[in-house]
Formats: C-alpha cells, sequence, structure tokens
C-alpha cells in the first residue's frame, strides 16, 4: 500500500475557510458520528426525481468519508465548497469568513441535522420501495408508522442536570434535565505557577452556586402550617444552591474551551494558558447520581470524587488502574507515601482501583494560532488506521493538518498543543444504563 495512504486528503482553504476545514477533519476521525451518519442517510432514495435539494447529511458524510479514505478515488486535496453551498442552503447566515468560528460552526452542522431529522416523513410512502426493503417492513393492513433507527439523536447529544436545593428546608426541587452538543468550559484562575488541567475546568463547570431571594414551596407550606386561623402566608424566599452534573453522557463528547476573555475596560482578549488535558478521560466523578434519600429530605447529587485525583490519563495508566478489581497492597509496588495517601483519601482508593465506567478516548484536538481579531485553526486527529484499532493497542498515529498541508505527529505533540476544541469518543459502546 502507498505510504501517503497512511495519510489522509487535505482540504483547500477556499478563502480564510480554515475553521471549516479544521472542523470536518476533526468530525472524520470520530468513528461513531460517520457510523451515524450512514445510518441516518440510509433511507434516503437518492436516485428519486424529488431529490433535488441536497441533503446536509449526505453532503457532509461524502466529504467526510473521503477524509477518512473510504472515497471512490483518492486524492491528496478535497473541495468542501459543496459544503458551504449546502449551508447556505439552509439558510446559515455568513458575512464574512473572517468572523467565523469553529465551535459557531459545529453548533451550525448539529443544529441543522437535527432540523433535518425532524423534517423527515415519520410514514413512508407507498412507492418508497426502498425505505421498505431498509426497515425490513411488511405492508399488512393499513400503513402504520415505521420504525425509524435513523430518527436517533446524534452522538454528540448529551443531557446536563440542574439541581436546586433549598438552604433553610434542604429540600430538592425537582432536577431540571438540559441538552448540549457540547461542554463549553471556562478556563479557571489558577495560582501562579500550577498547570491549569482538564479536571480544573471540570470542577469548575459543575462547581456549585448560591443563588438568593428564591421562592420556595415547601417552605411556605411549613410556614402555612405554623400559622393560626388559616391566615395567608406570604412565598417564603429563601437562598438555593444550584449544582450542575452532566445526566446523560453522549457517544462523541465535544469539549470546547472557552478562550475568550474581557479586559476590564471592555477589550476582548484571547487567553493562551495551555490546559493539560490527556488521552483517556474519566467522567465518572461528575455523572450524575441519584442519590439516598431520607424521609422529608431530598440531597443534591454529589460528584464522585473531589477533583484530586486526575481524571485525565494515559493508556499506561489505565491499563494498570482498570486491570486491578482491588487495591493489592501486598504486591503493591507503590511507595509508602504514596500508599499513606491513599489510606487518607478513601475516595482515591476508589479512584484507583476502580476500572471507569464513562472513560472517553481522544480523536481529534482543533487549534486555534493567533489572537481575537484573526488567526488560523489546524486539527491534529488519528489517522483512519489507527482509529480502527482496539482501544486496547498500544501506540496511535496521529497527524497534524493545515488546510492543504498534513503531516505526521506524535502523541506527545498533541497533548502539548493548547486546544480549542476536542472531541472525544466512548472508550466502549455505550448501553442504555450507563448513559
Amino acid at each position: 500500500q502507498d505510504s501517503t495512504r497512511s495519510l489522509v486528503p487535505g482540504l483547500l482553504n477556499l478563502g480564510n475557510t480554515c475553521f471549516m476545514n479544521s472542523l470536518v477533519q476533526g468530525l472524520a476521525a470520530c468513528p461513531s458520528f460517520v457510523r451515524w451518519l450512514e445510518d441516518f442517510t440510509a433511507c434516503y432514495n437518492l436516485d428519486s426525481p424529488e431529490a433535488v435539494q441536497p441533503h446536509l447529511s449526505v453532503t457532509l458524510l461524502q466529504l467526510l468519508k473521503g477524509l477518512s479514505n473510504q472515497g471512490e478515488v483518492w486524492e491528496d486535496v478535497l473541495d468542501a465548497g459543496r459544503l458551504l453551498e449546502v449551508l447556505r442552503m439552509h439558510k446559515w447566515q455568513i458575512s464574512s469568513f473572517e468572523e467565523q468560528d469553529a465551535h459557531e460552526l459545529f453548533h451550525v452542522l448539529t443544529s441543522s441535522l437535527e432540523d433535518e431529522r425532524d423534517r423527515q416523513p415519520r410514514v413512508a410512502h407507498l412507492f418508497d420501495v426502498r425505505s421498505l426493503e431498509f426497515c425490513l417492513f411488511i405492508v399488512q393492513g393499513p400503513l402504520l408508522p415505521l420504525p425509524n433507527p435513523w430518527k436517533s439523536q446524534h452522538p454528540f447529544h448529551g443531557r446536563l442536570t440542574s439541581n436546586m436545593l433549598c438552604k433553610r428546608c434542604d429540600q430538592q426541587s425537582p432536577v431540571r434535565y438540559d441538552t448540549f452538543d457540547s461542554l463549553s468550559l471556562s478556563i479557571p484562575a489558577i495560582p501562579w505557577g500550577r498547570p491549569v488541567t482538564m479536571d480544573h475546568c471540570l470542577q469548575h463547570f459543575i462547581s456549585s452556586e448560591t443563588i438568593k431571594d428564591v421562592v420556595c414551596e415547601h417552605c411556605t407550606k411549613i410556614r402555612a402550617g405554623e400559622t393560626m386561623n388559616g391566615q395567608t402566608v406570604e412565598k417564603q424566599k429563601t437562598t438555593f444552591v444550584k449544582q450542575l452534573n452532566i445526566g446523560k453522557l453522549p457517544q462523541c463528547l465535544c469539549i470546547h474551551l472557552q478562550r475568550l476573555s474581557w479586559s476590564s475596560q471592555g477589550a476582548p482578549l484571547k487567553r493562551n494558558e495551555h490546559v493539560q488535558f490527556s488521552e483517556l478521560l474519566s467522567l465518572d466523578g461528575y455523572k450524575y447520581r441519584t442519590a439516598s434519600r431520607r424521609p422529608g429530605r431530598h440531597r443534591l447529587s454529589r460528584p464522585a470524587s473531589t477533583g484530586s485525583f486526575p481524571h485525565t490519563l494515559d493508556s499506561s495508566t489505565v491499563g494498570k488502574l482498570g486491570s486491578r478489581p482491588k487495591l493489592q497492597v501486598a504486591n503493591s509496588a507503590c511507595s509508602a507515601s504514596l500508599l499513606s495517601s491513599l489510606v487518607a483519601s478513601p475516595a482515591l482508593v476508589s479512584a484507583c482501583c476502580m476500572p471507569s465506567v464513562y472513560l472517553f478516548r481522544l480523536m481529534s484536538v482543533v487549534v486555534h494560532h493567533g489572537d481575537v481579531h484573526s488567526g488560523h485553526f489546524v486539527t491534529y486527529r488519528r489517522s483512519p488506521a489507527s482509529a480502527k484499532t482496539p482501544p486496547s493497542a498500544p501506540g496511535s498515529q496521529w497527524l497534524w493538518i493545515s488546510d492543504d498541508t498534513v503531516r505526521r505527529a506524535s502523541l506527545q505533540e498533541v497533548l502539548a498543543a493548547n486546544a480549542y476544541l476536542l472531541f472525544y469518543e466512548r472508550d466502549r459502546p455505550l448501553s442504555r444504563r450507563q448513559s
């Protein structure tokens, strides 16, 4: 096989379109997203005369396949102009390519795909033989709605939980669920000299906040019960504690690091500090768990860890941690200081000894070079051959891509990058109970 096939095609820069080129290269490295697009488009009858307007899903799938060496013809450089045309047909308002952002385009793509999904017919047409054959549906009697596996949510779809707890009566309000396509994390201020890690960003994201002057129905009922002669009781306003957690994890996870900040004079600034991330990311400590309840008391769900244990791990560390169901002190090569720290921190013992349930593997990284007014987007991504290797296989081939320029890169170079977007994929397929 030609050595160039271990690389991937680059993309033409059509005039400040590096934001689009970097994003689609990153998405092409996510096999679950490509497979979802294949299922999503399987029922389209593209040969039908009614298929005049091109589908965004079909156009995107063809481009991602070409960037994953699955195209019919090998080319060194591809043209993504067709994708731009389809996005314009979907009413994407674009004034200047210089003002565009890769994260903004990501949400344009996911929301447009959701709109396309919602426009798909829920009942197959009598003459749509291809759909009938694909779904293995036999018409008997009246035409019924078809089972539509391609109507499922895209693999970046997840849910956040929002918990509200009254500090006066300790009553928790019903958990609220909000959808997300990406986790947009701010970069917290860290004491000088200490590195900023992904865990710092995640812990800051789920940290609790205090909200004052919120009406508490439970406190109002208690006050009404204490009042004599059936007098009307004013709504009781108290202080609530609000906390976010991840309620449903997606199969593919997009993390956006917010690098835009503002000076005291109101001028936009770019934050250039390096945020440490790793090849493997465990989200067990950020997953919402239903807490045990006492009569009349409803506690907030707490993270599984306090943040003292790093959830961003490398392959060798996970192999060591996940292979032992319990801590083998007798045969351990750990130092005395490490063992003493383990005993002092039960959360750390649990994290070390229990294999991660919600483990994600890094697939691609989008980096922005420059300032808030101008710059250039590049992508680090796995080569297609590496993306198909078993998760336990050591080593992986990484690529650096800047528009039409493609070269090999090391994992160390990837992890040293100032990431803007990170695309992770679930190390194992999500089960319904684990999501």
